[in-house]
């Protein structure tokens, strides 16, 4: 795909980018490279090929899933604005 110098006038446009009359047409060209490099990509088979989230694999660490107290209820709230049995009072959001 061959992008023109008309092309990137009315994409700068839509993007309110500024850009001046005589890189128009160097800017063209670069992003006509890029588009001809990404049309590359698609011609890769990729039959096969599981996606992946990441280029190395990863194992989330597990921690085991014990029960503890919770911690101590005063010091937790000794920072709070506002607390009322053991809990943090918030201003009611919904009617």
């Amino acid at each position: 795909m061959t992008i023109d110098a008309a092309t990137v006038r009315k994409v700068a446009k839509l993007a309110h980018i500024r850009e001046s009359e005589d890189r128009l047409e160097g800017l063209a060209k670069e992003l006509s490279g890029i588009l001809q490099w990404i049309e590359q990509l698609g011609e890769v088979d990729t039959d096969g090929v599981e996606p992946m989230a990441s280029a190395v694999a990863l194992a989330l660490p597990l921690r085991e899933d014990a029960v503890t107290e919770g911690g101590n209820p005063a010091e937790i709230l000794a920072n709070a604005p506002a607390a009322r049995n053991n809990f943090f009072v918030v201003p009611k959001v919904v009617e």
